[in-house]
């Protein structure tokens, strides 16, 4: 019987084999670095599913991206997406998975201010970062309980901040709010309520509603009996169609309606129909790149991001797709500097200073944890079925 004779180069290629590093024609390995473990929840399905999904779509399209180009510092990332189905139980469930059982470095969500609130809880006891879509300021307040939760949607007094400043160049000094029950509707009442004085403004009525109610005729009634200057609408979902168009079937349109930065889709538009010609409100830049001065510093990050947005999915952009990217790109952006470590990402993020996004130019801070101003916001108006800068 004939022994073996090893061949020149057999125990290497022996060595290689068992080792898993094959090579394939691209020259690429087979066996990848190790991923970057990035979680993500977002109200996919549930009342929330209208924020939530292009928020889904954008970090599927970055990954995607990111990953082609050969993904962090030769690492792929992994994007881990619960669905919290617009349920706060739900969404602080997701959170915890994705910090004990996944081992995520960073996590991006939730979607809405209610589980954002719930959530952050869950992102300090694990000491992971999070970076919430929502735009509660309790989100990131106080500070000193809000050590590793950021967040990329302006806050409620930014943007009522902003509405108030275009009311009183206006002249308006009666206003009437109303506001839905949910805990987007009742942070954004805390701070109508709470800003009005400094504007000299008099809130004449301060109505509520439930998130799923059918009809706002009642409050809007007794709305018009106040006699306001102007009406704001702070709510998502069907309520924010609803408030329009029982507005216009109410014939009081000639007391501008502001709409909260909740609003912020065309797809609203499309839903409310001509009802909404005329409707105010405040928006992240994202929403009306096109309109900006092609000196303004976030155009071209708009531009592009919106023109790959719209090929890949054949759907208009809107805000709720910017707080996504804003979110995962200040994520990746972490990972690039300091790598999958909790506390170094979270340090950076905080230390983050002219980063150039979709809702802003962000410069957080220890004491800063959402990075952005009214100054980042414009006025808009809806016109001709659009959005058109407010005169």
């Amino acid at each position: 019987m004939k022994r073996f004779k090893q061949r020149p180069g057999m125990a290497l290629i022996v060595s290689i084999l068992l080792g898993g590093f094959i090579h394939l024609g691209s020259g690429s390995p087979v066996h990848a670095a190790e991923p970057y473990k990035i979680g993500a929840v977002f109200s996919i399905t549930g009342v929330g599913s209208f924020l939530g999904e292009p928020e889904k779509k954008t970090v599927e399209m970055l990954r995607d991206e990111i990953n082609k180009a050969g993904g962090i510092n030769g690492h792929p990332i992994e994007v881990i997406v619960m669905d919290d189905e617009s349920e706060t139980p739900k969404c602080v469930l997701a959170v915890k998975k994705l910090i004990k059982r996944d081992r995520v470095s960073v996590i991006i969500g939730p979607t809405r201010s209610g589980e954002s609130l719930a959530a952050a809880s869950a992102a300090e006891e694990g000491k992971v970062p999070l970076i919430s879509c929502a735009t509660s300021y309790k989100i990131v307040t106080p500070i000193e309980s809000r050590k590793w939760v950021f967040k990329v949607a302006g806050s409620d007094s930014h943007v009522v901040g902003r509405m108030y400043d275009y009311m009183k160049s206006k002249g308006i000094k009666k206003v009437a709010i109303m506001t839905d029950s949910s805990g987007y509707g009742a942070s954004g009442r805390e701070e109508l309520v709470r800003l009005a004085p400094e504007y000299g403004f008099t809130l004449v009525a301060d109505e509520r509603f439930g998130p799923q109610d059918t009809d706002l005729t009642a409050q809007l009634t007794k709305i018009r009996g106040a006699q306001p200057e102007a009406i704001v609408n702070w709510s998502i979902g069907p309520t924010q169609i609803l408030a329009v168009k029982n507005w216009r079937d109410l014939g009081m349109d000639s007391i501008p309606l502001f709409q909260s930065h909740g609003f912020g889709s065309l797809k609203n538009i499309e839903l409310a129909g001509k009802a909404s010609e005329g409707v105010l409100l405040p928006l992240a830049r994202v929403n009306v790149g096109s309109l900006l001065p092609d000196s303004q510093p976030q155009k071209a990050v708009i531009l592009n991001f919106t023109k790959a947005y719209e090929t890949l999915y054949k759907e208009p952009l809107s805000s709720f797709a910017g707080h996504a990217w804003d979110s995962l790109q200040l994520a990746v952006a972490a990972l690039k500097a300091v790598g999958p470590d909790p506390e170094k990402i979270r340090e950076h993020i905080e230390n983050t200073k002219g980063f150039v996004g979709q809702h802003g130019i962000f410069n957080f801070s220890p004491t800063d944890h959402n990075g952005l101003s009214k100054d980042d916001i414009e006025m808009v108006v809806v016109k001709d079925g659009k959005w058109a800068l407010a005169q």
